[in-house]
């Protein structure tokens, strides 16, 4: 039951169209003279629309990866396409039927599916362009099985067999692979202070460890290709338990992989509570001879620090010397089991016991530029320097020859610096390795505000004067780091032997990038699964490719960005800058609001969607590594603020703006719809009560109009607040959750259709959270009451609102109760950029503070399209062509590529400098080019 797609595919003839001037005023000067011209050769080159079935999978890369560890991804279905009960088989190119396993992650209204999850087994090589159909799906050769008893939950994926503990302190009991133990004593170590570094004062610090203890323990999958363990805990140590965990364990069918999937929560007083380490830990039986026994380390791109515990090269005395070959030490070098010792030369085999073990090893990235490895004997003596580089892979291997090992890797090692890899007692019966997602090398984690207030004023006047001056919203008490969160993504191999060279290098690759299954563009934007704001790349004219070309030069400029300014950092890591600060040639990373750029005006949901049309796999990265950062660094998960958002500041959790607008599910559900990731989705339901926070910390407490409410629970807007709230109840419902969500978000639907001025009606209003009911607080002025007196926020649509609405209206079409919900938002649309008279014919006044005119541009363009109103489609092209910050848009075609290199005393290293750019303006104006072509495009 695939859907289909028709493509308009255009000829070399009309490709040929889009390879003249590269600026926007002289593709238009071109297109006046030769109107005519153009639409006919237009008319004669588009090729005829070709229906196929649409592929439902393809590797994000291309090319299949040279290693398949497994693989998961999503995939649309069209409404009433697919009934609920369908089971699905996957096929290749040629028609062979793939093993796969298949679940619901979403369903339309009537009942039907609109999302599934699909997982492929590991150790089998899969192509792209597979195609799925109703059917009984392949069984694999190796099949999952699950087995829970008392103390454990059993995982054999047919290659490795994994015990995991449901209590205590131990995770990971053991991992056994052809009857023998690789791993085993699994568990999550950290490491804190009660006190900041000491900055070269002197002095003593105590370092308290922490251990996991394990509260739950769930089987979400159990096979036949993927399964997923969840275990919940916390750190526990000096009486004290903390740091909440969640960590996913995942196994597919024939694996020899396990990918760990591992999220904690800072639940402790950034005043006193100072994170010295953080990591995973477990041991390897060593029971090699130990020059059999061998060290790996994958530094940058395929480089590789490979050397044996025991070494047998460089020695005065040259073991192969009796062989007249290297056998010996190119065995070593190789990481094969050396001939029997009996071989070797005498003057080396008896003095075996002189040559020394280097049981310990370490490497530590300490930035994002550095990391150096080092090792010694053992505990008790001194470290040696054996190498540097610039970026580590963040890949490990310690074991031996014959007895096997394991490989160990760390998802962005150097993007999330400090990172580091230790190996210890190698020479012993058990080597133990901790895997750092912080490295103890490094300073604490020092999460304390930055300032200490701004003067003695008011809070009152510190908020107004901070917003002045530095754009900050300053609160004492609310730049709290407390419930932020971070999720770390490990990789473990059990492996019988020890890997070659180029089988490690290969898997650090997947580490650092992992191949990812993916469906393409087509098919997602067929499905209409994220309504019709979605289109293909179209350069058919000349007004359409430069539009298409400051798209991609945009998110290239962006991506270059965090390379050249180092945006990197375990907490910063997927984030990037608000304002540029033209004067110093620096981003404001030290400016109030103007620093980290937390999600403001969607730059989220602009990345994913220019993935969505482009399917470029550095841009799914690049959102992807967002998503992870805002989901989890800048919103809440506990304590006062849970679900809440912080607004952008110099720190992540600094500002004392807490709001849904930041939180909202808008900006994860992209992500989790494309992959099934499970902790995105726990981190979308987290979400679903975030109403009742509303009363205690009030949006609107600074606006002047935090009087006690009477008869609701809280002040909403209908676009910062109530929008992010549907999102997350738009993605329970069709995630077949809690009824009580969707009724509360029905509910608000139909409260809004019945407002007397729909969107119009009042500046905030009253919340109930038991029902979701929805009242206006005060009316709006009427005709010849003032003239200008109908206030409105510019930011209400720029935060998901406009693509939540046009979801919410396809899904409720032709369902009379909710008709008043579109007919307001389509009045809304079409009013925001309408002239004075025609807001004052349809309001009774005008319109104050509809200001961001291009962003919402694409409001115009959705009301053109739902109505067929051609005039209101050319008034969307004419106001998105029309900035509203002359100084940084009035020629934004012409200086597309204008960007200057400074090097030099000017700046501390080379940049690309762009004065014009601002990430604000930079995310809408993208979200409205792309919702304007597909919504209008052919009226431009």
């Amino acid at each position: 039951m695939t859907p289909t797609l028709s493509s308009i595919k255009p000829s070399p003839c009309a490709q040929a169209s889009d390879t003249g001037s590269n600026t926007f005023w002289k593709y238009i000067m071109t297109a006046r003279r030769v109107y005519g011209s153009v639409a006919f050769i237009i008319a004669l080159c588009i090729a005829p629309l070709n229906a196929a079935p649409s592929s439902a999978a393809t590797w994000l890369d291309g090319d299949a990866p040279p290693i398949n560890v497994g693989a998961t991804w999503g995939v649309p279905w069209s409404k009433g396409s697919t009934p609920k009960d369908t089971t699905f088989a996957l096929r290749d190119t040629s028609g062979k039927s793939i093993p796969v396993q298949s679940w619901t992650t979403a369903w339309w209204p009537d009942g039907s599916i609109k999302w599934t999850a699909h997982a492929i087994p590991a150790g089998i090589t899969i192509g792209s362009n597979l195609t799925l159909s109703s059917g009984a799906p392949a069984v694999a050769e190796k099949s999952i099985v699950v087995r829970e008893a008392a103390e454990t939950v059993e995982v054999d994926t047919g290659v490795i067999r994994c015990f995991i503990g449901k209590s205590g302190g131990v995770i990971l009991k053991s991992v056994m692979r052809n009857g023998k133990t690789v791993l085993s004593n699994g568990r999550l170590v950290a490491l804190s202070s009660q006190t900041p570094d000491l900055d070269g004062t002197g002095g003593t610090q105590r370092t308290d460890a922490f251990q996991n203890r394990i509260t739950s323990v769930t089987v979400e999958q159990d096979g036949p290709v993927r399964a997923v363990i969840k275990i919940k805990g916390f750190h526990s140590g000096n009486n004290r338990d903390w740091l909440p965990f969640t960590v996913r364990l995942y196994f597919y069918a024939g694996g020899e992989t396990l990918r760990v999937m591992h999220s904690f929560v800072f639940d402790g007083d950034a005043e006193k509570d100072f994170l010295r380490g953080l990591g995973m830990r477990f041991d390897v039986p060593m029971t090699d001879l130990l020059h059999d026994r061998h060290v790996r380390y994958v530094g940058e791109g395929r480089g590789l620090w490979a050397e044996a515990v025991c070494g047998l090269t460089g020695l005065r005395r040259d073991p192969d010397a009796n062989n007249k070959t290297d056998a010996i030490k190119n065995a070593q070098l190789n990481g094969l089991a050396c001939p029997d010792v009996a071989t070797f030369n005498p003057q080396v085999a008896e003095r075996l016991q002189y040559i020394p073990a280097w049981g310990d090893s370490t490497l530590m990235q300490t930035s994002a530029n550095g990391f150096m490895i080092r090792k010694r004997t053992k505990a008790g003596h001194g470290w040696i320097d054996a190498d540097q580089g610039r970026r580590a892979s963040g890949v490990g291997y310690i074991g031996g020859a014959k007895g096997g090992g394991v490989v160990f890797g760390l998802r962005d090692f150097w993007q999330r610096h400090p990172a580091q890899l230790d190996i210890r007692n190698a020479h012993t019966d058990a080597a133990e390795v901790t895997i750092w997602m912080y490295s103890p090398e490094a300073p604490a984690m020092d999460m304390r505000f930055y300032h200490d207030g701004l003067g003695q004023d008011t809070h009152e006047k510190q908020y107004k004067g901070g917003l002045e001056i530095t754009y900050e919203d300053y609160e004492p008490g609310y730049g709290d780091a407390h419930g932020v969160a971070r999720t770390s993504e490990i990789y473990l191999w059990a492996l019988a032997a020890t890997p070659s060279r180029e089988a490690i290098v290969d898997m650090a690759a997947l580490v650092r990038e992992p191949a990812r299954m993916v469906c393409p563009p087509e098919r997602i934007l067929d499905a209409k699964v994220f309504g019709n704001l979605l289109s293909l790349p179209d350069r058919s004219t000349p007004a359409k490719a430069a539009i298409e070309e400051r798209l991609d030069w945009d998110f290239d400029f962006y991506k270059n960005q965090i390379e050249q300014r180092h945006w990197y950092g375990f907490w910063n890591y997927g984030d990037v800058m608000h304002t540029y600060d033209r004067e110093r040639h620096v981003w404001k990373y030290d400016i109030g609001g103007f620093a980290w750029d937390n999600s403001e005006l969607s730059t989220d949901l602009w990345l994913w969607y220019y993935y969505l049309r482009s399917a470029r796999a550095d841009a799914f990265r690049m959102a992807e590594a967002m998503t992870r950062h805002t989901g989890e660094v800048d919103v809440y998960h506990c304590g006062r603020f849970a679900g809440l958002g912080t607004r952008h500041n110099v720190q992540h959790w600094g500002c004392s703006a807490k709001q849904v607008r930041i939180s909202t599910a808008a900006n994860r559900r992209i992500y989790y719809y494309l992959t099934a990731d499970e902790r995105v989705g726990d981190l979308m339901r987290e979400l679903l009560d975030v109403d009742t926070k509303l009363s205690s910390v009030d949006p609107a407490r600074k606006l002047g109009q935090s009087s006690p409410l009477k008869n609701h629970d809280a002040r909403i807007s209908f676009g910062i607040d109530w929008a992010s709230l549907a999102a997350a109840w738009l993605t329970e419902w069709e995630r077949g959750g809690d009824a009580k969500y969707r009724d509360k978000l029905l509910r608000g639907m139909r409260d809004w259709g019945e407002m007397p001025l729909g969107f119009f009606t009042s500046d905030l209003y009253g919340y109930k959270v038991t029902d979701g009911s929805i009242e206006p607080l005060t009316l709006r002025g009427r005709a010849g009451d003032n003239a200008d007196n109908i206030q409105v926020s510019s930011l209400d649509s720029v935060f998901g609102a406009m693509e939540i609405f046009a979801e919410l209206i396809q899904l409720t079409e032709n369902q009379s109760e909710y008709a008043g919900f579109k007919k307001a938002w389509l009045q809304y649309c079409t009013l925001y950029s309408a002239p004075k008279e025609e807001r004052i014919a349809e309001l009774g006044a005008n319109i104050r503070g509809s200001v961001l005119q291009q962003a919402n541009s694409r409001l115009a363009a959705y009301a053109a399209k739902m109505t067929g109103d051609s005039k209101l489609a050319g008034r969307a092209w004419k106001v998105f062509a029309r900035p509203d910050y002359p100084g940084y848009f009035a020629d934004w075609a012409k200086v597309i590529l204008a960007t200057k290199r400074f090097e030099g005393p000017d700046v501390l290293n080379p940049i690309d400098e762009a004065q014009w750019i601002s990430t604000n303006f930079s995310a809408q104006w993208g979200l409205s080019a792309i919702q304007c072509l597909s919504l209008v495009g052919d009226e431009l």
